[in-house]
C-alpha cells in the first residue's frame, strides 16, 4: 500500500535554551499517529527532526522513501509546540515545499497549523488536520486511497470532518469542515511506533549530560480546567485517559526493550480521574516494576485524598505545578482555580514524601503590580522549590486572555524560540523590566540554594559544594539586578491592565 513518511517541525537545535538543557524527547504524538496508520496496513517511515541540524536533512528521506504522503504531524504532548515558535513554523513551511517538490500529498497537524491553517495552505499543504489528528488522518488517507480514478481530491476533502483545505474551484480560498469529536477511548490507539526512532541518539545525549536516560509517554489527553491564558488547540478542554493497565504495559515494554527506568509523563494534568493513580500504583506493585517518573499537576488535585501517597509509592520523584504567582489577585484574574495556601500545603506535603517540587511561574499578566511580583518572589523564597521555570504571559489564539489583549497586540505575535520571552502586548512594565525580573528571580533562587548548601555544610552534613561556592557570584549579581530592576520600575500608562 501507499508509503507514508511522517515528520514534525520541532528541532531542538533551533531552540538554544532547550538544546542546552540536553533533555530531548522523541515525538510521542507523531509516533502514535504512525502506529495507527501502520496498524491500518500502510507502510510508514519517520524523519525525526528532533536532533537534526537543518530542514534540508529531510531531502534524502524523501528521495529514499519516495512517499505518496508526507505527513507533518507535531507532537501534541510536547508543551513547547503550543508556543507556536516562528523558527519551527519556518521549518514546517520549508518541509512542505520540499514535499510538494517531491510530488507528495502534504498533510499537516500541529497547534500552530490548527490556529493558522490558512498560512500552511498558502505554503502548499494540501490539507491541515484541525485538533486531535489520528482518526482524521486515518479517514483522510483511507478516503484518498479509495478515490476512484484519482479524481480531484478537493471535492473529497470537503466531506471529511476536522480539516482545513482549499475551496472547490477557488484555490485561493480556504474552508474548514465540521469539527470532529475528540477521542474518548484512548486505548483504541496502538502503542507508539518506538521502533521508528533512533533511541540510542537520544540516550547518548541524556547519558553524557545527566548520567541517566529518560523517555516520555502520555497517559491522558486534554485538560478540563479553565486557566484563561492556556490554549488547548489539539486535545481540547476535555479530559480522557488511557487505562492504567495499558500505561503500565507500555512502561514495562520500554524498560525491557530500551533499559530505561526514568519517565516523563507528558500529560497536561496527570492522574485527574478518580482512583486512577491508586490503580496505577497497584498495577505497578503487582508487576514488581521499579522506575522513577516526573509529572505535571495542580496543587488542588494533589491535595485530594491519598493522591500524594499513591504517587510516591508508584515511583514519582518530581512534580511540576503551575504555581504561576504568589498573588491571589493574579491567580483569580487568571481563572486558575487554586490558592496560594494550596500551593504552600501541597509543596510541604510533597517534600515530606521526598518528592521534588518545581514551580512554573508567570510574570506580566494583566493588572500585575510590583506588590504582586514581590509576593511571587516571597513565595519562591519561603517554599524553596527544587527548580523553577519562568515565563511571561503569552497571548495564544483561542484563549480568553488573547481576546483581552488582541486589540493592543504588536506586530510580533509569536516567540522566535522558547527563550524569547518578548512581551507581545503592553503589560504593566516594559519588556526590559520583565527580562531583568526573569534574571533576578533565577539569581535569587540560586542564591537561596547556595545559602542552604552552606548551612548544611556548616552543620557537618553532606551537601553540594558547587552550589555553595556559587553564592560568591549570585549574591552580588542579585544585588546588582535588584538595583537595575528598580531603575526600570516605571508603570506603562498604555497597559490595558492599568
Amino acid at each position: 500500500m501507499s508509503q507514508i513518511l511522517f515528520t514534525h517541525s520541532y528541532f531542538y537545535r533551533f531552540d538554544p535554551k532547550q538544546w542546552n538543557t540536553a533533555q530531548p524527547y522523541p515525538p510521542y504524538g507523531t509516533l502514535c499517529a504512525a502506529a495507527l496508520m501502520r496498524e491500518c496496513g500502510y507502510e510508514v517511515a519517520l524523519f525525526d527532526t528532533g536532533l537534526c541540524h537543518s530542514e534540508q536533512e529531510l531531502r534524502p528521506s524523501l528521495e529514499k522513501e519516495k512517499p505518496k504522503y508526507l505527513v507533518l504531524y507535531d507532537d501534541g504532548f510536547n508543551y513547547l509546540t503550543k508556543m507556536c515558535l516562528t523558527r519551527m513554523r519556518e521549518a514546517a513551511f520549508e518541509m512542505i515545499r520540499m514535499g510538494k517538490e517531491s510530488g507528495c500529498f502534504v498533510i499537516v497537524n500541529s497547534s500552530d497549523s490548527t490556529d493558522h491553517y490558512h498560512e500552511y495552505l498558502q505554503k502548499g499543504a494540501d490539507a491541515v488536520i484541525l485538533g486531535e489528528g489520528e482518526i482524521t488522518l486515518r479517514d483522510l488517507i483511507n478516503r484518498l486511497e479509495a478515490n476512484p480514478n484519482g479524481s480531484d481530491p478537493t471535492v473529497l476533502l470537503q466531506t471529511i470532518p476536522g480539516i482545513a483545505c482549499r475551496a472547490i474551484d477557488q484555490p485561493s480560498t480556504f474552508i474548514t469542515t465540521p469539527k470532529r469529536p475528540v477521542l474518548t477511548d484512548l486505548d483504541v490507539i496502538p502503542d507508539p511506533a518506538w521502533d521508528l526512532v533512533d533511541i540510542e541518539a537520544y540516550r547518548n545525549i541524556w547519558m553524557s549530560r545527566h548520567g541517566y536516560f529518560m523517555l516520555n509517554l502520555a497517559t491522558t489527553r486534554g485538560c478540563p480546567y479553565k486557566c484563561n491564558w492556556c490554549a488547548k488547540p489539539i486535545y481540547g478542554n476535555r479530559y480522557n485517559t488511557r487505562s492504567p493497565e495499558r500505561v503500565v504495559a507500555e512502561i514495562n515494554m520500554l524498560m525491557q526493550r530500551y533499559q530505561v527506568n526514568h519517565f516523563w509523563m507528558a500529560d497536561d494534568i496527570f492522574g485527574l480521574k478518580p482512583a486512577w493513580v491508586q490503580k496505577f500504583r497497584d498495577i505497578v506493585k503487582t508487576n514488581a516494576l521499579a522506575f522513577r517518573y516526573k509529572i505535571q499537576s495542580r496543587v488542588d488535585l494533589l491535595l485530594k485524598e491519598d493522591t500524594i501517597d499513591a504517587l510516591a509509592e508508584s515511583g514519582l520523584y518530581q512534580v511540576w505545578v503551575g504555581a504561576e504567582s504568589g498573588s491571589q489577585k493574579i491567580l483569580d484574574a487568571m481563572d486558575k482555580g487554586t490558592t496560594v495556601e494550596e500551593i504552600a500545603k501541597a509543596t510541604h506535603l510533597l517534600k515530606h514524601k521526598g518528592i521534588e517540587v518545581c514551580f512554573f511561574l508567570q510574570y506580566g499578566y494583566l493588572g500585575e503590580t510590583r506588590s504582586d511580583i514581590d509576593a511571587t518572589l516571597q513565595m519562591v523564597r519561603e517554599l524553596e522549590p527544587h527548580d523553577i521555570g519562568i515565563s511571561v504571559s503569552y497571548p495564544l489564539p483561542g484563549t480568553k486572555f488573547y481576546e483581552k489583549v488582541r486589540t493592543v497586540l504588536g506586530a510580533k505575535q509569536n516567540w522566535e524560540v522558547s527563550d524569547d520571552l518578548a512581551m507581545m502586548y503592553p503589560a504593566t512594565y516594559s519588556p526590559d523590566f520583565y527580562r531583568r525580573l526573569h534574571r533576578l528571580t533565577h539569581k535569587r533562587f540560586r542564591l537561596q540554594q547556595g545559602i542552604n548548601a552552606w548551612q548544611m555544610l556548616l552543620k557537618g552534613k553532606k551537601s553540594d559544594w558547587l552550589k555553595a561556592l556559587k553564592t560568591l557570584y549570585y549574591a552580588p549579581a542579585a544585588l546588582l539586578d535588584t538595583w537595575r530592576l528598580n531603575l526600570l520600575d516605571k508603570p506603562n500608562a498604555n497597559s490595558p491592565g492599568i
